[in-house]
């Protein structure tokens, strides 16, 4: 696979010129023989970077992201960053959901990044490439030192995520949304318990990744659901998008916004080889509604958003939007550095991003 020669633009610390992500000698190979982890490979790995700038022409409405893991044992079929596996020569399909790249020294580089002159206190996205809770980060446990680092700094961030395992971090994130704004989103596309077995079977189930919400919500700390992906012929008919607006509002969700499945290249490959497997009789039907690219047309995408949204009405909760993280009364803890000489910061911005 190919370590080496993988470089990273230095521009935002000011250097001219790229350095090298990490050499051959950084990389450590494990396995571990527990249930959970049979089968997978972790590489860990010193990263020389983890604050990531967005790309300018990107859609997505943050600039910086932190992603601590590459590959993600979710094994969700229709994944998006399943390419950016093919970045250091891995595989995109089992590979992806197999083999993890893990950056073990992301706290302390956050904590670096944070400190330095040239940040400005910009709200970071985290669990917008693979999750960042997804089972690995129950052994290698980098998100607290991550979140820890952002309280410290009073640095607005937020998290999207399909894993259970956020509630670990409760207490923290109690602590942060003290002291700057903190957006949780959880992503829960459909409730359809056969779907997911086969679409997500690396997922905590629907209701559990629910109960995050609801746990959220009985501690002050507001929780939106990015009901994504809703999956043509799948899990788009009026009575499962019905069930699981029903579900998502009984949790207490504070908003929930609906994204039709995209397919970009490599996660188009791999789900379009499952359905042929699952369901070959709706392979013609995607071909067709995904013939221009990786979107479903603009009518597609208007109706489901639409019934969504009327539902989202009925049920009492509303649509995503900027602000909708939620600030909780929590001591300050006497021995966290008080930090009055930084600026007000921006409400958090709700991720619409599966």
């Amino acid at each position: 696979m190919r370590w080496d020669n993988l470089v990273e633009n230095t521009s935002m610390q000011g250097a001219t010129g790229d350095i090298a992500l990490f050499g051959t000698d950084a990389v450590t190979t494990r396995t571990f023989d527990t249930p959970e982890f049979r089968g997978v490979t972790f590489y860990e790995i010193r990263a020389r970077s983890i604050v990531n700038r967005v790309p300018g022409a990107s859609r997505m409405p943050f600039e910086w992201t932190v992603n601590p893991y590459r590959g993600c044992t979710h094994a969700c079929v229709y994944c998006f960053a399943r390419k950016t596996h093919s970045y250091l020569d891995l595989d995109t399909g089992q590979g992806f959901d197999s083999q993890i790249v893990v950056k073990i020294n992301a706290p302390e580089l956050v904590r670096r990044q944070l400190a330095s002159r040239s940040w400005q206190g910009a709200h970071i996205a985290m669990g917008t490439n693979v999750d960042c809770y997804q089972r690995a980060e129950g052994r290698y446990r980098l998100m607290p030192g991550i979140i820890t680092a952002l309280r410290d700094r009073a640095n607005p961030f937020s998290i999207l995520t399909k894993g259970t395992l956020i509630l670990r971090d409760l207490e923290l994130l109690r602590e942060a949304a003290s002291v700057t704004e903190v957006g949780i989103s959880v992503s829960v596309g459909f409730t359809d318990q056969e779907l997911w077995r086969t679409v997500e079977p690396g997922t905590p189930s629907p209701e559990r990744r629910l109960d995050v919400v609801r746990t959220m919500a009985e501690n002050g700390i507001g929780c939106g659901v990015l009901m994504a992906p809703v999956i043509p012929f799948l899990s788009d008919s009026p009575d499962q998008l019905r069930a699981t607006v029903r579900s998502i509002a009984a949790a207490g969700a504070t908003s929930v916004t609906p994204l039709v499945l995209h397919l970009r290249p490599g996660a188009r490959e791999w789900f379009m080889s499952w359905l042929e497997r699952h369901h070959p009789y709706l392979v013609a039907r995607y071909e067709r509604l995904y013939a221009e690219g990786a979107y479903a047309p603009k009518w597609y995408q208007r109706r489901i958003t639409r019934q969504v949204h009327e539902l989202a009405d009925e049920f009492g909760i509303g649509p995503a939007g900027r602000g909708e993280a939620r600030r909780i009364s929590v001591p300050r803890d006497p021995e966290l550095p008080a930090r009055p000489d930084l600026p007000v910061r921006p409400a958090a911005t709700q991720l619409t991003l599966l």
